[in-house]
């Protein structure tokens, strides 16, 4: 992750707030500052930092509650988490650990050694997120306004979902994946079904009836040769 992400600094000490940002905005951060739980928890939810730093004595809302509300909203239960807290707090630095924060630095800390952390931290995040994205595309196909998801059995037709049996979702799949190229019936059930399936030219026909139906616009893309089968045409 690059330099430029986003930094919410969470202190009731304004002087620690001002050391860390200085420091971070030298670094190329953005860097925005909270001084109560209750400002980091609304200055999280509207902005979305990269990345808290999150003292756990505040007044009021303290860091462990912070931090938990955070990890139990699935808007902000992504943002990393790296825990601020006095020497000798190590049943907070494992309940935090626990809530899901990334890490946790202790006070007086050096701010050499927190931008190391956060850089660490950062870094696996933006690690994970490429490794998820790869497996979430892993398999998908998209032909124009056409997308194919095999991981979520998705198929999106201009951004919104058409509804398909599992048995209609995984003929148009084969079919999709070989685009141009005929397939019998017989060679359809057996990709969908496994080879040996009982089977008879109407089973097939029927689920390309059905996929036609529901993929309106984009129906055209599923073509019957005549004598033979059925092929997919990347332009309807």
């Amino acid at each position: 992750m690059n330099s430029e992400s986003h930094i919410l600094v969470v202190d009731d000490e304004e002087d620690i707030r001002e050391l860390v940002r200085y420091n971070l905005t030298r670094e190329g951060y953005l860097v925005e500052c909270a001084g109560s739980g209750e400002d980091a928890l609304e200055m999280a939810r509207n902005h979305l930092p990269d990345l808290i730093v999150l003292d756990l004595m505040l007044p009021g809302i303290d860091g462990l509650t912070v931090a938990r509300r955070l990890k139990n909203n699935p808007k902000t239960d992504a943002i990393s988490i790296i825990m601020l807290t006095a020497k000798g707090e190590e049943t907070d630095i494992v309940i935090g650990l626990e809530l899901g924060a990334d890490d946790y630095i202790t006070k007086p800390f050096s701010p050499k050694v927190l931008i190391a952390r956060i850089r660490a931290v950062l870094r696996i995040k933006e690690v994970s997120s490429r490794e998820s994205k790869s497996e979430d595309t892993e398999g998908m196909i998209r032909i124009h306004e056409l997308t194919i998801h095999p991981g979520r059995h998705e198929v999106l037709i201009n951004g919104r979902t058409v509804e398909l049996t599992y048995t209609e979702f995984q003929v148009l799949y084969y079919l999709a994946r070989r685009p141009g190229w005929v397939s019998t019936r017989t060679q359809i059930v057996d990709a969908v079904r496994g080879e040996g399936y009982a089977v008879t030219d109407r089973s097939v026909d029927v689920q390309i009836v059905g996929l036609r139906k529901k993929l309106g616009l984009c129906a055209d893309y599923i073509q019957t040769v005549r004598g033979v089968g059925y092929r997919f045409k990347e332009k309807p």
